[in-house]
């Protein structure tokens, strides 16, 4: 039997052996590496109107295709490498999204600049702690929050675009500012050590 198999999972999670790695590995430990952040708002860009695990399957194509998502390179993207992205079939092909990409790159890198970094920036919104949330199961977990409003807003304020609140909330989960993972599973205490927290 393997050992993984008695833990206490949140339930998402179940059904993909590649959701159970992101699940007991990433989701919900608090991020502040740079690059890692701007993975994830990439991903989580192309993963409107798909599903999640669709883009786990992919990442390892989209960091080949996107720098190994660094905004310095990204901002550099001109035609013929848009035209190339159009064409990479391990990719989502969406224009738009390729586009929006390169220009989130370009506020990234402004973020960093007005704010130290873009870890400064993104967890200034909870004085750098964790909401944890404590009553709430899986069927309660919400798809956006004030907070992702809020920094949502921000966000777009700064330049960024495909940045809805449901798509941060999305990310403030995979970052750790949120801990949704259910109370009974085996990372809802894991991903909380070492960091403050702010029971909800």
């Amino acid at each position: 039997m393997n050992k993984n198999e008695d833990k206490i999972r949140c339930p998402w999670c179940l059904n993909d052996p590649i959701y159970i790695k992101y699940h007991d590995e990433q989701w919900g430990l608090p991020v502040h590496d740079e690059l890692k952040h701007f993975e994830f708002l990439t991903l989580e860009t192309f993963q409107a109107g798909l599903s999640w695990i669709t883009m786990l399957r992919k990442r390892d194509n989209f960091a080949k295709a996107f720098s190994n998502f660094e905004p310095e390179k990204i901002v550099k993207y001109d035609d013929k490498k848009i035209n190339e992205l159009l064409n990479d079939k391990g990719i989502i092909r969406n224009k738009l999204k390729i586009e929006s990409t390169i220009k989130n790159a370009k506020v990234f890198l402004k973020i960093q600049q007005k704010f130290g970094s873009f870890d400064n920036f993104i967890w200034s919104f909870t004085g750098g702690k964790q909401i944890v949330h404590q009553n709430h199961d899986d069927k309660q977990i919400p798809v956006y929050n004030d907070l992702a409003e809020k920094i949502s807003r921000e966000l777009k304020k700064e330049g960024f675009s495909f940045i809805g609140p449901t798509i941060v909330y999305a990310h403030i989960q995979a970052i750790g500012i949120v801990n949704d993972h259910i109370v009974t599973c085996f990372r809802y205490e894991e991903v909380q050590r070492g960091i403050g927290t702010i029971i909800e």
